[in-house]
């Protein structure tokens, strides 16, 4: 074993030991033993509610251009939530079970309803805002929410559909009107009421529905529980305590700077990444977050001065993008100390620019999905210098194997599809049964991932989740846009694909073949999609194909002949 690899097994040991903080002990769940934090919360409420002990210190930062910054410390912001869950039980009659979706761009006002919702043990859903009013829709039926906190552009997309559509809008920054009532005005008339008392539950409760692209072009549901959520905010302690004490000297030479810890969101909040990561752990832990409007790196960098910024972790292109910045030296950013790259596959950019631009930097990185609540593993400080293409060694909550296509448990060290069981993974795909059948098996999930890990603990990811592309950390399944390609009248058949990207990590390649005698061009294909998918999902490659599309004797696309043969396309 690797001597960073053994420190890192020294340190877990004792913090997950009796009497340690971090204390492991198997439970039953669903009749599969699974090991859990034994001190975690058992509800989101009690989870949130170690913030209140922070007081007046301040919490969060947010940066709109053109606008003062407004700022809250943790007493601030719990008053906003205890008012805004009070008015949920007095104006809108919540209840247990009952779905709220949150369908915005990061604002304060995302973090205070999700925090009043979850802190009642109602179920709150959070939306893609990038997405289309026809995705948001979809999502909102699927769901059966009705009550949708949204901001004003959210609001003019879901009001046409409002006469069908059974939901109640809360706008924040926004028009209200019959259909929308005004976020700020509901949490000032409640202004000092304490928090409602939650409804009995139980720690395998419904708290959470976040959606993620389905291979069947929908996206599908991760049904999240009190537990599933709670053990994972535990893990994310643990894994970077664990890091620290791993990490002596960086950690030591971070305390002398004497900077508080101080964290940039520019990530969205309706990711795993975004919503723990960033915001609840800091939430618990009482360090201040920096919020910015909009990613732009130039805007970004005057934060990190202004504010002492210590930790930055977002999409590696983001972090590319900041790193390379022609206006990079014109700011002070030697209060950056930690700097992680998630979401998607590191390219080889995203280490070399880190390492021209900051001399000492206790850089990061991970595996996890939505459906394990991003909990897998982790790779920071000496372990991902010793280890940079490795996504690192596991939470002490989860056991890792490897299957071939039959299900069969493969040896460890031998590359297949992983196989993950922990008590973070989510409940099930809210109503699913299909795909309940095939992810889960006695426990374990079945990602769709291939990978393995090595003797010494670390893991490697070899290939993506079947067709699934990664760019700039949002998922794309590539069987959305062949099914809505499906429906033009022109095209015979497609196949999308990912290639290579420096900076995004992948870009969107379709290869298209038309009806005999039809001619379409880049930018029809390009609107044709725009009226049904977010921008991120839009290819940047579009080619014809004259000849069928390479098939196996089942008649599937061989979409690895097919990327394998138009993998050069973003060097052309």
């Amino acid at each position: 074993m690797t001597s960073i690899a053994q420190t890192l097994k020294d340190c877990e040991a004792q913090l997950c030991g009796p009497g340690a903080p971090y204390e492991l002990e198997e439970r039953l769940v669903n009749g599969q033993p699974m090991r859990h934090f034994k001190n975690a919360p058992n509800s989101m409420r009690e989870l949130l509610d170690a913030g209140r002990q922070h007081g007046d210190a301040e919490f969060l930062v947010y940066a709109e251009p053109g606008q003062p910054e407004e700022r809250f410390s943790f007493n601030d912001f719990y008053r906003h939530v205890d008012a805004l869950a009070y008015q949920l039980v007095a104006r809108f009659d919540l209840q247990k079970g009952q779905r709220v979706a949150i369908a915005m761009r990061n604002y304060p006002e995302w973090m205070m309803a999700y925090a009043a919702v979850v802190s009642l043990g109602a179920i709150v859903v959070p939306l893609n805002s990038w997405g289309t009013a026809e995705e948001l829709e979809f999502v909102l039926r699927d769901s059966a929410a009705d009550i949708v906190f949204v901001d004003e552009r959210r609001r003019q997309a879901l009001t046409p559909l409002l006469i069908d559509l059974p939901c109640k809008l809360i706008v924040a920054r926004g028009q209200a009107d019959e259909h929308a009532v005004d976020m700020a005005a509901l949490i000032d008339e409640a202004s000092g009421k304490s928090m409602p008392q939650a409804w009995e539950f139980d720690a395998d409760d419904p708290v959470q529905i976040m959606y993620s692209s389905g291979t069947s072009g929908k996206p599908k549901g991760a049904l999240s529980t009190h537990r599933n959520i709670t053990q994972a905010l535990f893990s994310f302690e643990c894994q970077a305590i664990c890091a620290a004490m791993a990490n002596p000297a960086a950690i030591e030479k971070m305390f002398a700077a004497g900077n508080a810890p101080c964290s940039l969101l520019s990530v969205p909040l309706f990711h795993v990444s975004g919503c723990y990561a960033a915001f609840l752990v800091n939430l618990r832990g009482g360090r201040k977050i920096v919020m910015t409007y909009k990613w732009d790196a130039r805007e970004a960098l005057r934060l990190i001065e202004q504010e002492t910024v210590t930790v930055f972790s977002a999409s590696p292109s983001m972090v590319i993008d900041l790193m390379q910045h022609p206006d990079y030296d014109k700011f002070d950013t030697s209060s950056l100390f930690s700097v992680g790259g998630g979401g998607s596959a590191c390219p080889p950019a995203f280490k070399r620019v880190i390492d021209q631009r900051l001399e000492s930097a206790f850089v990061g990185t991970g595996y996890g999905m939505t459906e394990s609540n991003a909990i897998g593993s982790s790779c920071a400080g000496g372990a991902y210098e010793e280890q940079p293409g490795s996504a690192g060694t596991l939470s002490p909550l989860v056991d890792f194997k490897t299957c071939d296509e039959d299900g069969n448990d493969l040896p460890k060290g031998e590359k297949g599809e992983i196989w993950l069981r922990s008590v973070t993974n989510i409940q099930s795909y809210w109503h699913r049964p299909e795909a309940n059948a095939s992810a889960f098996k006695d426990g374990w999930m079945i990602t769709g991932d291939i990978g393995y890990i090595d003797d010494n603990g670390f893991v490697f990811l070899a290939d993506r989740a079947k067709d699934l592309i990664i760019r700039g950390g949002e998922n794309i399944y590539p069987a959305e846009i062949e099914a809505l390609l499906s429906q033009h009248p022109d095209v015979l058949e497609s196949a999308v694909f990912g290639v290579p990207d420096e900076t995004l990590g992948e870009s969107v390649a379709v290869l298209l073949r038309l009806n005999n005698g039809k001619v379409l061009s880049e930018d029809e294909v390009r609107n044709f999609l725009a009226k049904h998918l977010a921008a991120f999902k839009l290819p940047k490659y579009i080619e014809f194909a004259s000849a069928p599309l390479p098939r196996n004797p089942a008649g599937k696309v061989l979409k690895k002949d097919i990327k394998a043969e138009y993998a050069t396309l973003a060097q052309a």
